[in-house]
């Protein structure tokens, strides 16, 4: 037997040890670095927006006390209960009430700054609420907007003066707008609001799952499962690595050239909308659905045919169940990216002022981003503080809907 030494650390190689293990922690303290790096930006964007945005949800109001014992308006709960109910109280001089208690309470030169929308307000109370013409109520009705810029430091000093003296007075406060989460687009940033363009938002992601992700998914099956390999499902594959890199707007135009000569008709219509979309997110889910089909190991095939599946069975009761995760991973990919799209919407005319929610997939409708593009080309200080609290309503909408997508994709997920 022969005798075996242990190899001895000489200096060289405690040194190439040392330079080694100083590599390693260097490396891992970059890693660390580039993650605070990132959180601290994350929390810098969250935080700005946070702080500008809180101002979006608020309004300046004006306090008006309204009798409606000595307003000589009459109305029953059935005459209240037809649609044209608002305008009947129109009819019967609402309008000149609000005034004329508005100038009893504020003065005149208040009165003139209530917005001129604000008696339907209190025509919409009324018509909520009959019980509202036998009795003394207050209501708090919007300021307008040089009242508002007033309020906030801004704008003349007349009106800075009378904001001042209102506030004082306790006539004039900047109170939170829950009509903002109710109403869509208006020329006034007192009376705008973001469900018009949250439900357009709504329908276009609808429209664009329902095209996109069973189109997609059938796609990467076949190219993965039942394809031959040749050179036209190379060229194939090649065309939808490409399209996956293709800018957005390119989709615009497509959309442009084929869906509204299509259907001329449903212009600005989320059913338009989600059509193009669908085409920028369908490359990502063919993509990431052929990773996740090609992920899942040959034994699970080989295993289902052995006891008798057919190859039909076994993709669709054992290859797709076990990659759907992934594929949901790709589907959450694809529909974030086409959220925050504005530019291919624009090419097919959804900037549109569109001042009532859309009714359906065909109807008149924005969308977040171009809502958000259109208030942030405003110049009044009161669409910047909307455009902010925009941008927050659209962050919530797109961790909602990450959120729904992460719980179904660890619903499905499944090891082996």
């Amino acid at each position: 037997m022969s005798d075996h030494t242990p190899p001895t650390r000489t200096e060289v190689f405690e040194a190439r040890l040392k330079k080694r293990y100083a590599a390693e922690r260097r490396f891992k303290a970059l890693g660390l670095g580039a993650i605070l790096f990132s959180v601290l930006v994350l929390a810098f964007l969250l935080g700005t927006m946070t702080f500008n945005g809180l101002g979006g949800f608020q309004r300046a109001e004006l306090k008006v006390p309204i009798d409606f014992t000595q307003a000589g308006i009459g109305a029953d709960a059935n005459s209240l209960a037809q649609l044209d109910a608002i305008q009947s109280l129109e009819r019967q001089g609402l309008p000149d009430v609000v005034n004329y208690f508005a100038s009893e309470a504020i003065g005149q030169e208040g009165t003139d700054e209530l917005n001129s929308q604000g008696w339907r307000i209190v025509g919409e109370a009324i018509v909520a609420n009959p019980s509202l013409l036998q009795r003394e109520e207050v209501f708090w009705l919007p300021a307008s907007g040089d009242l508002a810029a007033g309020y906030e430091g801004e704008g003349s000093q007349e009106m800075q003066l009378l904001a001042r003296q209102l506030s004082e007075a306790g006539h004039l406060e900047k109170n939170f707008d829950f009509g903002f989460l109710e109403r869509a687009d208006a020329t006034d940033p007192q009376m705008v609001g973001i469900w018009g363009a949250l439900k357009g938002s709504i329908l276009t992601m609808i429209v664009t799952l329902l095209m996109a992700f069973p189109i997609g998914v059938l796609a990467a099956l076949y190219l993965e499962e039942y394809a031959p390999k040749n050179r036209w499902t190379d060229l194939i594959e090649v065309s939808i690595n490409n399209l996956a890199a293709v800018p957005s707007i390119i989709f615009g135009l497509l959309g442009l050239a084929v869906f509204l000569w299509m259907f001329p008709n449903f212009r600005s219509a989320p059913l338009i909308g989600g059509m193009t979309l669908a085409l920028m997110t369908m490359p990502v889910i063919v993509i990431s659905g052929r990773n996740a089909i090609k992920a899942v190991p040959p034994s699970i095939r080989d295993g289902a045919l052995a006891v008798g599946a057919s190859p039909v069975q076994v993709v669709f009761h054992h290859v797709l169940p076990l990659a759907l995760p992934g594929i949901l991973t790709g589907t959450i990919i694809g529909m974030a990216r086409a959220l925050g799209e504005t530019a291919p919407l624009l090419m097919i005319g959804m900037r549109a002022f569109v001042a009532t929610p859309p009714d359906g997939f065909t109807s008149p409708a924005t969308v977040l981003p171009v809502q958000i593009f259109l208030w942030s080309d405003e110049i009044d200080r009161g669409f910047v503080e909307r455009t902010s609290a925009a941008i927050i309503v659209l962050l919530l909408f797109l961790l909602l809907m990450n959120g729904l997508a992460i719980y179904l994709r660890n619903k499905f997920e499944k090891t082996w």
